[in-house]
């Protein structure tokens, strides 16, 4: 049996717009380009027979997943293994601020180089981490749910590390990007189908 995943980046928030980083910060909220950008992947997913949205638990990610949810008519639950990657001593931090702190640790974290999945800010997660706790929770839903079309409103490092997992490298997702998974529960293969447009 297949089972297909679309993952979407939530819209827009008020530290994308300031260039803040967020990791786990829980106060970014979606600006009026964010609410448009999750209608747009609302419309995206429309025709898609979504039984369920899944959302990380922080409040940008919650209200993209609302907006999709109510669009497509699908109920919501959430899920913390979809939580933005936990960046430590640098959330909330500008971006030009942690590249005057941290530097080259800053230029690793950011590098697709697979040599630097373990760098990490201190009191934060790795790359690895983030890949590790969001497949555990993709394998959970693709091999024991009933669903069989299952939405997820997740995070930019979330879902780079999963199409990285998956040995595709895009480092930077668009806010309200869509892409496409599929499992295959005869063979347990992850596939990735590309960006839904």
């Amino acid at each position: 049996m297949l089972k297909n995943f679309y993952i979407f980046r939530h819209g827009q928030s008020s530290y994308n717009l300031e260039g803040r980083i967020q990791g786990h910060t829980n106060n970014s909220v979606l600006t009026n380009q964010g609410i448009d950008e999750a209608h747009n992947a609302a419309s995206l997913l429309q025709d898609k027979e979504i039984e369920v949205v899944v959302s990380s638990p922080l409040r940008r990610a919650k209200q993209t997943g609302s907006i999709v949810s109510k669009i497509i008519k699908a109920p919501m639950q959430y899920d913390d293994r979809f939580t933005e990657v936990n960046v430590g001593v640098a959330e909330g931090l500008h971006y030009t601020e942690v590249q005057q702190q941290f530097g080259d640790l800053y230029r690793q974290w950011r590098s697709a180089d697979p040599k630097y999945i373990d760098t990490r800010f201190k009191d934060g997660e790795s790359k690895r981490d983030v890949q590790k706790r969001v497949f555990k929770a993709l394998n959970e839903y693709a091999q024991n749910s009933k669903y069989q079309n299952i939405a997820v409103s997740g995070h930019g490092i979330t879902l780079s590390q999963t199409l990285m997992a998956l040995n595709i490298e895009q480092p930077d997702i668009p806010n309200g990007a869509v892409i496409h998974l599929q499992y295959d529960n005869s063979n347990n293969h992850w596939k990735f189908l590309g960006f839904v447009n």
